[in-house]
């Protein structure tokens, strides 16, 4: 199939081979035909009417039946436009009608498909003479030449797949067997694309023939003016496609710029944190470390106190044995009551430095349950401004996952948009 402009000129000539080349091939055809189209009130028409106020400035002088024409041309643009669009949207029916075909044959088996193949021949083999004898002697020598080839390599098909059933049959194995199958399913598939391959350059010569016929025709009735216009407007819509492809460029450049902005905050963030978090580990081994000492300074006290309680008990084992010894002589009665009141005002002496030394020893005990208070105190602290920045942590991750997810948002959000621009196309 092929589409002519408004000179009689081939458009879509390229649509036709690759019809049968792909399945990617329609929605490349959905999408070329589903672009806009300059309309009557597009930028077509616009920029026709641009270029027709320069003309008719410079010729202010000339009569309404000059204008009449003008408009009579443009409704004959107009309705060439839209047989243009007809003639797309036929094409585009027949293309998915060929692939429907092509899948069909594909997914039936193969014994159908040998026995449609040869149904297929020998309704071409009666059609081809009938088409020849009703066209033109110059598209009669094309199609001739044509049938014939097609015929020959029909033929040459048909004997290669006799002889090929044959020497299938011979063999036994079932090894020999598959290979036939295998050799006969690729044979077939040649064969099916040979013949729409003929079939499409049957038609594609024929057009052309008609074409050459109908653009001798059609090159005194228009000019290349039409043809320039078309063009100008073509190139306009191109040239605006691009601009707004670039805007939409930009625009997702200065939204990368801004999340990555963000992503560099929230980094110096991150490092901020994981500095405090290092010094305030840093405290807590200090403070670790001042508890051990004191710790340790309190077993030295009690290590202490215990060796006075001993001397204690020690002298008091000494003054009993010398009052025991001293009782019987009055001498020694009176040194030893000498010595008495000697050990009574030590004793007292120790009496009065044992008591300072137990203030002392309970004012140290007092400061240092203080001290233990404030450490857990402030321990206390220290694991509470630890959980609040573990809180802060998990709260900057929840943001970051709020951020990733509306990146993802906007993404969906643009990519519906486009969907929703495309279906109002």
């Amino acid at each position: 199939m092929q589409v002519k402009t408004v000179n009689g000129q081939l458009e879509n000539n390229w649509l036709v081979p690759l019809v049968c080349s792909a399945p990617h091939v329609m929605g490349f055809l959905r999408m070329c035909i589903t672009k806009k189209r300059p309309s009557s009130g597009t930028k077509a028409e616009r920029f026709k009417r641009a270029e027709v106020r320069p003309q008719t400035k410079s010729a202010s002088g000339l009569t309404k039946k000059h204008t009449d024409d003008l408009f009579a041309k443009e409704e004959q643009y107009k309705l060439l436009n839209a047989e243009l669009e007809a003639k797309t949207a036929d094409l585009v029916r027949q293309a998915e009608q060929l692939m429907r075909g092509q899948s069909e044959v594909l997914s039936k088996p193969l014994s159908t498909l040998l026995l449609t193949d040869i149904e297929d021949e020998e309704d071409s083999r009666m059609i081809k003479p009938q088409q020849s004898t009703v066209k033109e002697p110059r598209v009669k020598v094309v199609i001739n030449k044509r049938v014939t080839s097609t015929s020959q390599s029909m033929r040459t098909g048909k004997q290669g797949k006799e002889s090929h059933c044959k020497t299938a049959t011979s063999k036994a194995s079932h090894s020999d067997k598959l290979e036939a199958i295998e050799d006969s399913v690729d044979f077939f598939m040649a064969k099916t694309i040979r013949t729409m391959e003929e079939k499409m350059n049957d038609t594609v010569t024929h057009e052309n023939v008609v074409d050459d016929h109908d653009v001798c025709n059609a090159g005194d009735n228009v000019g290349s003016d039409a043809q320039i216009r078309v063009l100008k407007a073509k190139l306009r819509i191109m040239q605006e496609e691009v601009d707004q492809l670039s805007c939409e460029y930009y625009k997702k450049d200065d939204e990368n710029a801004k999340l990555s902005a963000k992503i560099k905050e929230i980094e110096e963030d991150r490092a901020r944190l994981q500095k405090t978090t290092s010094i305030q580990k840093t405290q807590i081994e200090k403070h670790r470390a001042l508890a051990e000492e004191s710790a340790k300074k309190c077993d030295g006290l009690q290590l202490q106190v215990s060796g006075l309680h001993k001397e204690i008990e020690n002298l008091n084992r000494s003054n009993k044995q010398a009052a025991a010894v001293h009782s019987t002589v009055e001498v020694r009665l009176n040194r030893a009551l000498e010595e008495v009141e000697r050990l009574k005002t030590q004793l007292n002496k120790m009496k009065q430095m044992n008591e300072d030394k137990v203030s002392k020893e309970h004012q140290s005990k007092e400061n240092l349950l203080a001290e233990n208070k404030m450490l857990k105190k402030q321990k206390a602290e220290l694991i509470v401004g630890f959980k609040k920045q573990l809180k802060l942590i998990d709260i900057l991750k929840k943001q970051k996952m709020h951020f990733e997810a509306a990146k993802l948002l906007s993404f969906t959000e643009d990519e519906f948009m486009k969907a929703l621009d495309w279906g109002k196309l």
